[in-house]
């Protein structure tokens, strides 16, 4: 039994619903039993990322030419979904999917969607963007990262920070200035092979509130020579559409993670109240709990049709970056507000880190801050009005 009854919507083909059931057993089986020693070393190591590479798990949505499944978003949700509810939140196959490895197809030529993607599938390079800076966040315009044409190369130089992937990563797609006096047109994407340049340097593996396992880091670039052939686009400048044209996928892929985290939050804590004994009686039995309760599943399940829609929106092509800003900030907060009541039912437990509830709740806090601050989403909701 679920926490949610809430039905199953039109882009769940039977090959989705059967990649939903292959990703949850394949999550459990196979990376859960790790997932506390990952934590502990700070990064999920490469065999994890090959195996899900051999499972056909990395860039479902890719086309089969270019070594993926051949599907849509809607597999890529399910993936995400299921990652989710194993609680294998720091395992960052999500960003690397269903951001990196869409840039380069949609946008990288013929050569290089032959000779990166086949490489993302398997999981022989590890994908990651380095787009905030140590003075860049949510503002992209304020990147401060050149790429210099020199000859057939361009020479790239800056830092990058809080970078995802960051110490497994081998391809990494940098915003870069291309132009720095011209504004948003001045800013162009390269694709660094890392293991390829000199000059490229990772940072610390930082140390962070929550999301243990996930290896986030810092980047430099040291006047990093690269081929001219790195720059995604026919030209330079187009970067930040390209930025703009992605985010929306992006921003809905976190509200993806958020929902699941607040079903999981929903499921583990009802078990708990149910078992759990207080004055006598279950903790289920009190009113409080059950009000509580009644509250976070009225909720999640608005919030779990709202995503289900917006899923449906984006494949079909037509999810407005408006609609995307929506679901991230209120699926964010959301996630944030039912975690922390599930950890309140767990009374003092649920502040101790062997129950999921307290790696819930510090995974979570993170969700209103990348992608875009939840601030940010409200200023781009606002401008619609």
């Amino acid at each position: 039994m679920t926490a949610l009854d809430v039905p199953r919507p039109d882009w769940m083909s039977e090959d989705v619903v059967l990649l939903e059931d292959q990703s949850r057993r394949f999550f459990d089986a196979e990376m859960a039993p790790h997932y506390d020693g990952w934590i502990d070393e700070g990064i999920v190591p490469r065999w994890a990322w090959e195996k899900t590479g051999e499972a056909g798990l990395l860039c479902a949505a890719m086309p089969e030419e270019y070594g993926g499944a051949g599907g849509s978003f809607a597999h890529e949700a399910v993936i995400t979904y299921q990652l989710g509810m194993a609680g294998l939140d720091s395992f960052g196959i999500a960003l690397h999917n269903a951001i990196v490895a869409p840039y380069i197809l949609h946008f990288g030529s013929e050569d290089q969607k032959k000779r990166w993607l086949p490489k993302l599938a398997t999981g022989e390079m590890i994908g990651a963007i380095a787009m905030t800076e140590p003075g860049a966040g949510s503002d992209l315009q304020g990147v401060r990262t050149t790429a210099r044409k020199d000859g057939n190369h361009y020479r790239i130089s800056g830092s990058k920070t809080f970078i995802t992937n960051g110490q497994n990563a081998n391809l990494v797609i940098v915003v870069a200035k291309t132009d720095p006096a011209a504004g948003a047109r001045g800013t162009s994407l390269f694709v660094v092979e890392t293991d390829a340049v000199e000059g490229f340097r990772r940072g610390r593996n930082l140390k962070k509130l929550g999301l243990k396992a996930q290896d986030t880091s810092e980047l430099f670039f040291d006047d990093v020579r690269v081929p001219a052939d790195a720059l995604l686009g026919a030209e330079e400048g187009q970067g930040f559409v390209q930025l703009m044209t992605e985010l929306p996928q992006e921003r809905l892929l976190v509200a993806v993670q958020a929902m699941a985290m607040i079903e999981r939050a929903l499921e583990v804590t009802i078990a708990y109240v149910k078992e759990r004994q207080a004055f006598g009686k279950a903790v289920m039995e009190f009113q409080n709990t059950q009000f509580a309760l009644a509250e976070a599943k009225t909720e999640a399940t608005i919030a779990k049709v709202f995503m289900n829609h917006c899923i449906g929106q984006l494949i079909a092509g037509r999810l407005d970056s408006t609609t995307a800003s929506m679901a991230k900030y209120w699926l964010t907060d959301l996630q944030c507000k039912i975690v922390d009541q599930c950890l309140q039912l767990h009374g003092g437990y649920g502040y101790m880190a062997e129950y999921p509830i307290s790696r819930m709740y510090q995974d979570a806090r993170v969700q209103r801050i990348y992608a875009g601050t939840n601030e940010i989403m409200k200023l781009l909701i606002a401008r619609s009005l």
